[in-house]
């Protein structure tokens, strides 16, 4: 293992390790990326106060998220296509949650199926939704969650149209890649990936492929997912899910104070604010300016989480001052699963962690569950 003493670190290595268009579907946003920024560079203006002369022994991390002991406010959020950053991916990621205390988000959009990480996992997962037109495909990824003993459905609303990412139309993305002269060129530059992928069966869409009528290969499963989000997803869809599912029901894609009204409204456990990664409406604001709105909207009606451009453990410990109860990282443990597959994503939670208890203890404080905004100047 190189030396690896940031996220950063890990970025660099993974860009290295992963075929372009499968790194670039990672670590891009939409248009002109003015939010996918944002997301990393509004953290930098929050200040934090040093404090001094305070007994620092006997610290920890430990809290809980919608009443889940985790290691530290963290929970890795839901990635489509973990298995083309690394083979398996999905399943190398739980498990390196699993195995640090944290909870893992299974995409709709992955590669390995639920059925797939459950078999190869003991702790409950989370799985997250897309909303399709198809309900009874809907109902039936409900059910197999269910199934599969997920702890938690964590349903997706900021995607009801996709916002252009210019960088995936110029790479021609897709599951298992082309072999376009492109990418073919790119590929033989990555003999580490493709000798591994050699190893898996899994190259498609888990969730997706034999599970929907009339989709069996990757032809059929691009005209049929290119039409099935559905702009039409309403808060009465929100209640139909939650009632559907009649376990813990968590909201992602919150960035506006009536919205997270909304969903407090719902009954949901929690709400997470996000802007999907600066990956569909560009200009908008970044997770981290819109937080102390969303947490000042809801008060204690439903626990407050947020997502978005977090690549260090200041980055946590600044969300939860502002009034965050847990956060999801994203491209953090991406870079990880892309550089080094389970031992990079371990990597990863470890560099967080670290940075987040050190900090936190320069800001006087011991105990991750009495950090707020009095950290900050």
């Amino acid at each position: 293992m190189p030396v690896i003493t940031c996220i950063e670190d890990l970025r660099v290595l993974a860009q290295k390790r992963v075929p372009r268009m499968f790194y670039d579907y990672a670590d891009s946003g939409s248009y002109t990326e003015g939010t996918y920024r944002a997301n990393e560079s509004e953290f930098q203006k929050i200040k934090l106060r040093q404090r001094v002369a305070v007994n620092l022994a006997n610290r920890s991390l430990r809290t809980q998220m919608i009443g889940v002991d985790v290691a530290m406010p963290v929970a890795l959020a839901p990635i489509g296509m973990c298995g083309m950053q690394h083979p398996d991916g999905e399943i190398h990621a739980a498990r390196a949650a699993e195995k640090f205390g944290v909870p893992f988000t299974l995409s709709t959009m992955s590669i390995a199926s639920i059925e797939d990480v459950a078999a190869h996992t003991k702790a409950p997962f989370w799985f997250q939704l897309y909303v399709m037109k198809d309900r009874d495909f809907v109902e039936r990824l409900i059910d197999r969650a269910k199934a599969a003993k997920c702890g938690a459905l964590v349903l997706t609303l900021d995607l009801q149209i996709l916002g252009q990412r210019h960088k995936d139309l110029k790479n021609g993305l897709s599951a298992p890649p082309k072999p376009t002269l492109a990418n073919l060129i790119n590929l033989a530059t990555k003999p580490r990936w493709c000798m591994a992928m050699l190893g898996t069966p899994r190259r498609t869409f888990g969730n997706i492929v034999g599970h929907v009528k009339g989709v069996a290969d990757m032809s059929s499963l691009g005209s049929w997912t290119a039409d099935q989000f559905d702009p039409a997803l309403s808060w009465a869809d929100v209640e139909w899910i939650k009632k559907r599912w009649g376990g813990k029901l968590i909201l992602k894609g919150i960035l506006d104070a009536e919205d997270a009204r909304l969903a407090a409204d719902t009954g949901a456990d929690a709400l997470i604010v996000s802007n999907h990664g600066g990956r569909q409406l560009d200009g908008a604001l970044s997770s981290i300016e819109a937080l102390p709105g969303v947490v000042d909207a809801v008060g204690s009606r439903i626990e407050v989480w947020m997502d978005g451009g977090i690549r260090s453990g200041q980055d946590v410990l600044k969300a939860v001052a502002l009034g965050a109860k847990g956060t999801m990282i994203g491209r953090s443990f991406i870079y990880g699963l892309g550089a080094m597959g389970e031992a990079g994503v371990t990597k990863a939670l470890q560099i967080i962690a670290k940075e987040l208890d050190t900090t936190m203890a320069f800001c006087g404080r011991t105990d991750i569950r009495r950090v707020d905004r009095s950290i900050l100047i």
